[in-house]
């Protein structure tokens, strides 16, 4: 005990003086239990501050008053949005340019969504188009809309280079923009999916899973 001072290591790695010039002051037996109750209350509170700032931050979305009627589930629901993607509020909250949403290619997409991806599949999707796994709870509560874009030149499409190259399929007449060479891409500051005009519906599920499985920076459009 005699090399223990009243001074402690901080979570951020620097000497905290318990009292004044604690750095000075030996922890005896007189004084261990000032010591040991300066110790309790430094890591009680030593996280407050940041503790008030996310209080603040849950009160900006669930008034205060309400806290204590939630439990944790509800809570995180109301602050992050529900675990499970609800694909008719997504259509919902979806524009279109150059299609209509009665489109036969815009319904073989949400088919995709609705009944060939599963629940994390639909997180990845979603993940893609606009950086979060979960969608708001409600209509009122969506800050922007979701736009699709469907690509309908070949100009505005970046080919897949994985795939035979463009004079060998040249030869054969194919024509690339119906079956699939074309990638499809996201913009998740504008939560938007530009897709390009697939020959199938198998295609289009396939080109949908590879892209979302394959970009997965949040931060960066795909």
């Amino acid at each position: 005990m005699n090399d223990l001072r009243f001074e402690i290591m901080s979570s951020a790695g620097y000497m905290y003086e318990l009292m004044p010039d604690g750095k000075a002051i030996r922890v005896t037996v007189n004084n261990f239990k000032e010591y040991c109750i300066r110790y309790h209350e430094y890591h009680f509170n030593e996280f407050r501050r940041q503790i008030e700032y996310i209080r603040q931050g849950l009160c900006s979305i669930v008034p205060n008053s309400f806290m204590t009627f939630l439990t944790v589930n509800e809570l995180e629901d109301a602050v992050c949005g529900k675990d499970h993607i609800d694909i008719e509020l997504l259509k919902r909250n979806t524009q279109y340019s150059n299609c209509k949403n009665d489109t036969p290619f815009i319904q073989q997409f949400w088919k995709i969504l609705s009944e060939m991806f599963n629940e994390e599949q639909k997180k990845l999707f979603l993940k893609f188009v606009w950086g979060r796994n979960t969608l708001p709870s409600c209509d009122e509560e969506f800050p922007q809309k979701f736009s699709i874009n469907v690509l309908t030149n070949r100009a505005s499409c970046k080919l897949d280079r994985t795939l035979p190259s463009m004079d060998v399929i040249d030869n054969y007449s194919i024509s690339l923009y119906s079956y699939g060479f074309f990638l499809l891409e996201s913009r998740t500051c504008s939560f938007a999916l530009h897709l390009p005009v697939y020959s199938s519906i198998e295609i289009m599920h396939e080109r949908l899973n590879y892209a979302m499985t394959h970009c997965s920076n949040v931060d960066a459009d795909g």
